[in-house]
């Protein structure tokens, strides 16, 4: 269950390809714990902005602009504008959320003899892998500024971070899930 959803789009008179006397305002938000895509329903009355960081948790009173979660919904079911800012969301939940990648960074552990769960960044080869195992045990990294001050050509490991997520949300095929939940069994949402 996610309690805090950002804003991918929103569409205060519904949906196009839906028949016009079904329309009602729709939110699309990405949750920040399981980075679950959700449909929302708008309290009458609110506006929204992409990027905004909105409560849809289970207690109703705190929940200032939304109405009601309709349901989890998969990537190919947002809209174009959706897909257009999550790359952007992402990073945006990454930098919010730095200390629990940060965690994963000091604690990320190997898959199998041969292949070790760091490797699954895109960009990240065995070289600066064996560089972040190495400086963790030194000591934990604090930050991702940390992070690249200590690591030879490692600049950006945010961005590491938030491409593996959009990666797995945007690829259902995906054998190792590392950030996300599996994408619902079958997308037939509006089609």
């Amino acid at each position: 269950m996610e309690d805090y959803v950002y804003v991918l789009d929103y569409l205060p008179k519904g949906r196009g390809d839906v028949p016009p006397h079904k329309r009602k305002p729709v939110v699309y938000g990405i949750g920040e714990n399981q980075f679950t895509f959700l449909e929302l329903i708008p309290r009458h009355d609110t506006t929204f902005i992409t990027g905004e960081r909105i409560y849809v948790g289970k207690d109703a009173d705190k929940r200032k602009k939304i109405e009601k979660i309709k349901g989890r919904v998969n990537y190919e079911d947002l809209t174009s504008t959706a897909h257009g800012e999550l790359p952007y969301v992402i990073l945006d939940i990454v930098h919010n959320l730095e200390e629990r990648f940060i965690k994963f960074f000091n604690e990320a552990a190997a898959i199998s003899t041969r292949y070790h769960v760091l490797e699954l960044l895109p960009g990240l080869g065995k070289k600066m892998m064996y560089e972040i195992l190495d400086e963790r045990k030194k000591k934990l990294f604090a930050s991702f500024g940390e992070m690249q001050e200590r690591i030879d050509f490692l600049r950006a490991p945010d961005k590491l971070i938030s491409k593996r997520v959009e990666l797995e949300l945007t690829d259902p095929q995906q054998k190792y899930r590392i950030f996300t939940r599996p994408p619902l069994e079958k997308s037939s949402h509006y089609r």
